[in-house]
């Protein structure tokens, strides 16, 4: 089991419709193959900033799985506009 974790930096002003999104978005991660849960996390100190902790049964679920599915470009569409960047994603394990 991997963990993935994505730190995305929205525009400011936008942190509510990002949060809809990522709520609506839910049953794509809840049906994605290899998926056993998500959670975003929002920053205190930089309210724009936050963390997408995504469990994955294998890297591949989400690298290879995920990425190329029709969900995931669903995904982005209902997040991708309040980007302010490029999220910054890797891929840990427990130790």
């Amino acid at each position: 089991m991997i963990r993935e974790i994505a730190q995305i930096e929205v525009r400011p002003g936008t942190e509510q419709e990002f949060e809809k999104g990522v709520a609506e978005a839910k049953p794509i991660f809840d049906r994605a193959d290899g998926c056993q849960g998500a959670v975003l996390w929002r920053s205190i100190e930089n309210p724009a900033r936050y963390r997408l902790v995504v469990t994955w049964e294998t890297v591949e679920h989400h690298t290879v799985k995920f990425r190329g599915s029709p969900d995931f470009q669903r995904w982005r569409e209902l997040v991708g506009e309040y980007f302010a960047a490029p999220p910054e994603v890797e891929h840990v394990y427990a130790v």
